[in-house]
């Protein structure tokens, strides 16, 4: 029986890395051991980036509230307690944008939220 060759497999694998790598300096877009070295540390900072944005986004969304409620002269931390005892299911992102796009429907849920902090006191 004769042998047979892993050529087209190979040739394959090799185009796949090398169009992942495609755009990499030198011989990273270049060479089969640099390219799969990069495009796999690529993926690694891929998967591990795609956690830290959502990390990065809640972070400025609390900036931002915190912001909004100490012009109001309220602290983050009674206002998010005051809508919590009130109920009101708002998530950080919403009321960012709302303290954004709408500061007299922020200015409701500070109110809200001074009633709610104060009771729960």
């Amino acid at each position: 029986m004769p042998r047979t060759s892993g050529h087209v497999a190979h040739k394959k694998k090799v185009r796949r890395i090398l169009k992942a790598a495609k755009g990499y300096y030198g011989a990273r877009s270049k060479l089969l051991v640099s390219a799969r070295d990069t495009v796999v540390r690529a993926g690694v900072y891929a998967y591990r980036d795609r956690r830290a944005r959502k990390r990065d986004f809640r972070t400025l969304w609390i900036t931002r509230i915190t912001a909004a409620c100490r012009a109001r002269g309220l602290p983050y931390n009674k206002f998010i307690r005051g809508l919590k005892n009130a109920l009101c299911d708002l998530n950080r992102k919403m009321l960012s944008e709302i303290a954004i796009a709408d500061p007299t429907a922020f200015d409701l849920l500070v109110d809200l939220a001074r009633k709610y902090a104060a009771k729960a006191a």
